[in-house]
């Protein structure tokens, strides 16, 4: 997991679309890691997510879903749910690979949570769980961008 505060965070990674997606788009991001679409504490964060989408875009936070999963199950899931935030998958392996989320448990429950990076791409918040009932903590992501500096 790339550390807070001082890191870089770069990942490889395309969209729905099939396109590259650079995080590195000028605004803070926050990059939530699903466990598996089919998780339901992942949904459920992701549905709390984007319901504050607007907030968070007000605050100058971009919100992306990571799947660990190909792109043509990153679409489906996208559209089923409904989802109005950009989602993406890593170009080659995973996006929680390249972020340092592992697989617990003999290797089958894989890791969620989020990072936040400001604009520069510096890694400010990190939470990383292995159940994925406490992956979104609301409260500190709000913290944490409340206390983000300024980037220039």
């Amino acid at each position: 997991m790339s550390a807070v505060n001082g890191n870089v965070l770069h990942l490889d990674l395309i969209d729905t679309e099939g396109k590259e997606f650079a995080l590195q788009s000028g605004r803070a991001t926050f990059v939530y890691f699903m466990r598996a679409p089919t998780c339901q504490q992942c949904n459920s964060a992701v549905r709390k997510l984007a319901a504050k989408r607007d907030t968070l875009r007000g605050q100058g936070v971009d919100v992306v879903i990571a799947l660990p999963t190909g792109t043509d199950d990153a679409v489906a899931w996208k559209t089923a749910k409904s989802v109005p935030l950009d989602v993406v998958t890593g170009r080659t392996g995973t996006a929680h690979e390249e972020a340092g989320l592992l697989r617990r448990v003999f290797g089958l429950i894989q890791q969620s949570g989020g990072i936040l990076l400001d604009a520069n791409g510096v890694v400010r918040y990190s939470h990383i769980v292995t159940n994925p009932g406490d992956s979104l903590r609301l409260q500190e992501l709000e913290e944490a961008i409340a206390n983000m500096p300024v980037s220039r």
